[in-house]
């Protein structure tokens, strides 16, 4: 999409609260995807203990070395001799477990593949079927080419019987296998479901599991649940979600985070399965999370609410309904920049919705932070912070949106545009119109709010942007200046001074019974 287009993403003038947080949504997956350190791993590769790693010489020593090593193991791996058949397995499976550079393009161009595949139907050789699939588990964790790979050789059907294997090891690396191919995108993760994968995976849920297998089963979930485009199948979430119910309440952390990440893509993928997630009873159970003392699972609960509050006016006061803003005075202060940033694109979102919800925020005293965040934060939450405020100057009352400028909203949405990203300098040009738009009703507080605009300087930004390279910009800094600021604004009205303004400047009298535009 070129810069034109991604500017009319982000312009609400004129649109109704619903369209503006659909479109926040929609706007908000740049965001999501580019948190990678955040999201759960879509593919592991299973490396080797400290104690299998051998020293290894010059790279060009290890090249060659490596490549005899490939040939010697293709030959013996065809053996009719079970033991050298197993120790070839073997020595493929730690070379393809070398967290460096493994091997893999050699393998598969060997023509290692199908012999691998094979050694996983010798039910009477667990030890060979589980070096079989733990090699071919570190094949499918390399490039989606390389993934495919493995599913053209057969191995899906293969691992999906190991899945009631009677020893569960086998089983493990079998569900390991699988978890790497449905991470591979959408067309492997609806092959796997269609081959029949979420009842046997699901039986592995109960308390007589060993942890680090409910690991797996739980992560192998959360790619289950990956991918809006599409969705998983609805019939395929009506299995999940229960079992998701089971594992929210695991006191074992990696579980935890994992269970809320899968959460939060399944709440990604629009209204029906939000109504899903939330009539499944999921949000009396992640809004506590907002407070977790675990900074990962505080990051997948923000995560998730958030894509829930991006829903109706009614799924969002679902989220509202138990108290979920208390927690924001915490998230808004938190020492983490990335924490910040969701914190105020969950708000936004809020101030998109109905003047109650908007309410609910200025009761509880966010907005000083968000200001405070617009001021001072770093790039990408000084986004969502203008965001969150233009939100709430289209969704607000008058006098919801003068407490904003009470607060002192004006100067750092004026500051703002100072900065050169266009979807910052649009979000909070359409903010600044839609106030002028609200005051303009009354010549005293018009000039009020332009006259504080430009004090702190707004006034020349908005006119150095008549010249901007964008053309959605400067045709927007060209109206404001058109509406707003010609000269018969200018001229204070007579029988007043600068001293009576009183709409939007911060120090308003505590006698006021209520902020007046």
């Amino acid at each position: 999409m070129d810069e034109k287009g991604r500017l009319k993403e982000y312009k609400y003038l004129g649109k109704d609260p619903e369209e503006c947080r659909r479109r926040r949504q929609e706007s908000s997956v740049q965001l999501r995807k580019t948190k990678k350190e955040d999201t759960v791993l879509k593919k592991r590769n299973i490396t080797l203990d400290k104690q299998d790693v051998g020293q290894r010489a010059d790279n060009e020593e290890e090249s060659i070395q490596r490549q005899f090593s490939i040939n010697e193991i293709l030959i013996n791996s065809q053996s009719n001799d079970p033991s050298t058949k197993l120790n070839a397995v073997q020595s493929a499976r730690k070379l393809l477990s070398s967290d460096k550079n493994p091997p893999i393009d050699q393998f598969i161009e060997a023509n290692m593949l199908p012999i691998l595949v094979e050694c996983l139907t010798k039910d009477d050789q667990p030890s060979l079927q589980f070096e079989a699939a733990w090699a071919l588990t570190n094949i499918a964790s390399g490039s989606s080419p390389q993934t495919q790979a493995v599913v053209l050789a057969g191995a899906v059907d293969h691992f999906l019987r190991l899945l009631n294997s009677p020893h569960q090891n086998v089983c493990e690396q079998a569900v390991w296998a699988l978890g790497n191919i449905i991470g591979d995108g959408p067309q492997c993760r609806d092959l796997v479901i269609n081959l029949g994968v979420v009842d046997p995976l699901l039986k592995f849920i109960s308390p007589e599991i060993p942890m680090s297998f409910l690991r797996n089963v739980t992560w192998v979930i959360v790619n289950l649940c990956r991918s809006k485009e599409p969705p998983p199948p609805i019939e395929t979430i009506e299995k999940l979600l229960p079992a998701l119910a089971f594992l929210i309440q695991n006191l074992d952390t990696n579980i935890l985070v994992d269970t809320v990440w899968a959460i939060s893509y399944l709440t990604d993928a629009g209204n029906n399965i939000i109504q899903m997630v939330i009539d499944a009873g999921f949000v009396p159970y992640l809004v506590p999370l907002l407070g977790h003392s675990e900074v990962k699972v505080v990051t997948a609960a923000l995560r998730a609410v958030g894509n829930i509050v991006t829903g109706t006016d009614q799924q969002t006061q679902e989220v509202l309904d138990k108290d979920a803003l208390k927690y924001f005075h915490a998230l808004l202060n938190h020492p983490k920049p990335k924490i910040n940033k969701e914190a105020v694109w969950f708000l936004s979102n809020i101030t998109a919705g109905t003047k109650t919800q908007v309410q609910t925020v200025i009761d509880n005293g966010l907005i000083p932070q968000v200001v405070h965040l617009l001021s001072r934060g770093d790039l990408p939450t000084k986004r969502e912070a203008a965001w969150c405020i233009n939100n709430l100057s289209l969704s607000g009352n008058k006098d919801q949106v003068a407490y904003v400028l009470q607060q002192g909203a004006i100067s750092p949405l004026c500051q703002a545009l100072s900065i050169d990203d266009p979807q910052v300098l649009a979000v909070v040009m359409d903010a600044l119109s839609n106030i002028l738009k609200l005051a303009a009703s009354n010549d005293d507080d018009l000039l009020s709010v332009t006259s504080q605009i430009e004090e702190c300087g707004g006034l020349d930004k908005i006119e150095d942007l008549q010249s901007h390279r964008n053309e959605e910009i400067y045709k927007l800094a060209f109206d404001l200046i058109d509406k707003y600021f010609t000269e018969d604004n200018e001229e204070l009205p007579e029988n007043m001074n600068e001293n009576e303004y009183t709409f939007g400047t911060p120090a308003a009298s505590a006698e006021q019974p209520k902020f007046e535009f």
